[in-house]
């Protein structure tokens, strides 16, 4: 399947999914919980164990015997060192964890990557991935499948040259996550909302007004009679989004809508370990008292910690 039959047919599943009257599109970007598992230490350390490796890498924790796995764990602690001066932070936990949990991103990246890098010398140039993006769908004038690959493109270069901070149109891989995830990165969340009112201010006066706020996420279909849960997203709006009751959102009521200030599940998580982990209480942590708190971590059936190593190598 080519790009433009790539495309055709997310736009048709797209189209199809937001014409159903009880579909509801959600644009809010919250921070995922760390795991399903109650967090209960008195009875088990499994919530401990979803946020320090994963919920996927913990469910493979019984094969290792407690010696392995203190083994293994030792190896992860020097990775989460980040400065190397022998000890673990809340900051550095908080970043480990923060990795570990969004490892899908990063899984993303590579894939993506080594489809963009087409010179393979370790970055992708806006030249690069233009060329592997669009390639000669541009060169038609007139495509037959309805898209303007031209207007995507630009769209594209913005965010592209938004994500790039030296402005050399030349992207590291850091800086090609942020291309792929805005979201994630506090400096590219201005284009997350500019693009967002984009999609949504269908008359182009640069504000969101209600009926464009509910036309987000719910298609009438000829149906007269709203869902409960549109009622209660005008509600929504009216009460608690347009903060200043001028009937439309501004940029940063936007922002503050689809970008909200979550409460920082990793931060406590690391600040959770540390407290229970640091013998001398110092605040930090070596990584004698972490294998010696291996249950907390990882417990006595571990986990493929290969995998999570070698993926912590960009981390």
């Amino acid at each position: 399947m080519d790009l433009r039959q790539f495309l055709m047919c997310l736009s048709l599943c797209t189209a199809f999914a937001l014409s159903k009257p009880t579909e509801k599109k959600d644009r809010v970007h919250h921070e995922p919980q760390l795991s399903d598992k109650v967090h209960n230490d008195a009875q088990s350390f499994d919530y401990d164990h979803d946020a320090f490796l994963g919920a996927e890498e913990a469910k493979t924790f019984d094969q290792l015997t407690p010696e392995e796995s203190k083994e293994r764990l030792g190896k992860i602690v020097s990775k989460i060192d980040g400065d190397k001066d022998g000890f673990v932070t809340v900051d550095e936990l908080k970043d480990w964890i923060k990795f570990a949990q969004k490892r899908w991103i990063y899984e993303d990246v590579e894939r993506q990557w080594k489809g963009h890098d087409l010179n393979e010398d370790g970055l992708v140039s806006w030249e690069e991935y233009k060329n592997a993006t669009y390639g000669y769908v541009l060169d038609d004038p007139d495509p037959d499948d309805g898209f303007n690959y031209k207007q995507m493109m630009v769209r594209d270069e913005r965010r592209f040259k938004m994500a790039d901070k030296d402005g050399d149109l030349i992207a590291t891989k850091e800086e090609f996550t942020a291309f792929l995830h805005p979201e994630e990165y506090d400096y590219m969340k201005d284009i997350v909302v500019q693009e967002t009112m984009e999609d949504i201010d269908k008359n182009s006066d640069g504000f969101i007004d209600l009926e464009e706020y509910i036309g987000d996420m719910y298609s009438h279909d000829g149906n007269a009679d709203e869902p409960e849960w549109v009622k209660t997203e005008r509600e929504q709006f009216v009460e608690f989004r347009d903060k200043n009751r001028d009937g439309k959102m501004d940029k940063e009521e936007t922002k503050d809508w689809i970008l909200p200030s979550d409460y920082d599940h990793a931060e406590a998580e690391a600040r959770h370990l540390v407290y229970e982990s640091d013998q001398n209480k110092d605040g930090k942590l070596t990584k004698e008292e972490i294998v010696d708190k291996y249950d907390l971590f990882v417990g006595s059936q571990a986990t493929d910690f290969g995998e999570a190593l070698v993926r912590h190598d960009e981390f």
